[in-house]
């Protein structure tokens, strides 16, 4: 195979999604670039294909991409895997992507499964517009940040989140979006692949005693055109939410007169 860059697609769950296109590639690079080299062996193992890996994840992959991209300009070729979806997609394959493009090694692409997509998909909520915003950050600074950025977004809003964490961010999530209507997407692909359809409300009560297994999709409505029409009182109201929560009078009150018709003084005036 010619000496480049094959961003492959793997599955996302069911091993049958695997396309034939990448069974190839796979069989013909000369090595793969592996998030986590047990799991693609398991991939491997199953369609019979024997091939040298390196792992190649968010914790090495500085050094490791210096060496993978001096293999492939030596003349070698190399396919990157994630252990689940697109490569590059939420995941630091993104930064061997941007490596070779800045030292002019070709790339191509391998398409497969995505979870967001296929979750949009089953979702039944709205796909016209939608923005993918990954996992939140475990910096309750950064997290607060990423949240109070998106209280005004208009278009359906899809998340990652590890099942661990699920109970917090969607707490998180209830506490700046207001009560909304999600889907929750879990297990794609696999025996037991559920849609919940719900609201942010339910699923923050559902889910402190509940414990969900499986990588999950979440996929939350964008904030609806009425919601800036509110009474004075109830901009107050959102705005002691944010100060019970941890934030400061000044910015609560910045924040709301954000998303409403009434001035930062008023309403910073009436939290006082």
């Amino acid at each position: 195979m010619n000496s480049k860059l094959y961003v492959v697609g793997t599955p996302i769950g069911n091993l049958g999604d695997l396309s034939p296109r990448a069974v190839e590639t796979l069989e013909k690079v000369d090595f793969i670039a592996a998030e986590d080299t047990r799991v693609t062996l398991k991939l491997l193992n199953h369609f019979g294909i024997k091939k040298e890996m390196v792992s190649y994840f968010e914790h090495n992959k500085r050094e490791r991409g210096e060496i993978i991209t001096a293999r492939i300009l030596q003349g070698e070729s190399c396919a990157i895997v994630t252990d689940a979806g697109m490569p590059a997609i939420s995941d630091p394959g993104e930064d061997l992507v941007r490596m070779c493009r800045e030292l002019g090694i070709e790339v191509e692409s391998v398409p497969g499964p995505t979870a967001f997509t296929t979750a949009l998909a089953i979702s039944g909520m709205s796909t016209g517009r939608f923005t993918f915003e990954g996992f939140l950050s475990v910096s309750k600074k950064s997290r607060r940040e990423h949240l109070e950025e998106l209280v005004s977004e208009r278009r359906t809003m899809v998340f990652y989140e590890a099942p661990h964490k699920l109970s917090a961010t969607l707490d998180d999530m209830l506490k700046y979006f207001g009560d909304r209507n999600i889907a929750i997407v879990r297990e794609l692909t696999k025996i037991h692949e559920e849609v919940i359809r719900t609201t942010l409300s339910e699923a923050s009560e559902r889910y402190h005693t509940e414990k969900p297994k499986g990588e999950i999709v979440l996929i939350i409505e964008g904030k609806k055109e009425e919601e800036n029409e509110l009474t004075l009182d109830e901009a107050v109201a959102k705005a002691k939410k944010l100060v019970e929560s941890g934030m400061s009078i000044n910015n609560a009150a910045k924040e709301i007169a954000g998303v409403t018709n009434f001035k930062k003084g008023d309403i910073y005036k009436a939290l006082l």
